[in-house]
């Protein structure tokens, strides 16, 4: 204001009414030219600012929200649900799991009973061993 009135700012300060006048000034809504109302006026602007800061506060709080339930959904349900791919069928996994864990178990049976036919030659094949070494008589 003192800019556009050729003056010092602290002429304004020495001189409290027109000081005055000048804040008054200010607080009022301008008038847009050609008379259509009022244009926006500091007050409309702060009240706008506040508004928008607590669009963005509550906005933040429900991506907060948000990204806490997505990281509660179990991972196997959201590839599935989003449809980008992901791990194959987990029953179907569970299955084959049981099918392998079976076979080991049948394996190391059939590896046991192997291993007593064998210990079980190597007894006869020392006794016949034994029988050849033997002096006649």
């Amino acid at each position: 204001m003192a800019c556009r009135a050729s003056v010092d700012r602290t002429f304004l300060y020495r001189h409290r009414d027109l000081l005055g006048q000048v804040h008054a000034q200010a607080a009022e809504p301008p008038t847009v030219p050609g008379g259509r109302g009022p244009a926006v006026s500091r007050a409309s602007l702060q009240a706008d600012l506040l508004a928008a800061d607590a669009r963005t506060a509550r906005l933040a709080a429900r991506v907060r929200r948000l990204e806490q339930r997505l990281s509660e959904v179990p991972g196997d349900q959201v590839w599935r649900q989003v449809g980008i791919g992901g791990p194959e069928d987990t029953e179907q996994l569970k299955a084959r799991i049981t099918t392998l864990e079976q076979q080991i178990v049948d394996l190391e049976l059939k590896l046991q009973d192997q291993g007593d036919e064998l210990a079980a030659a190597r007894a006869a094949n020392r006794e016949l061993m034994a029988q050849l070494n033997r002096p006649p008589g």
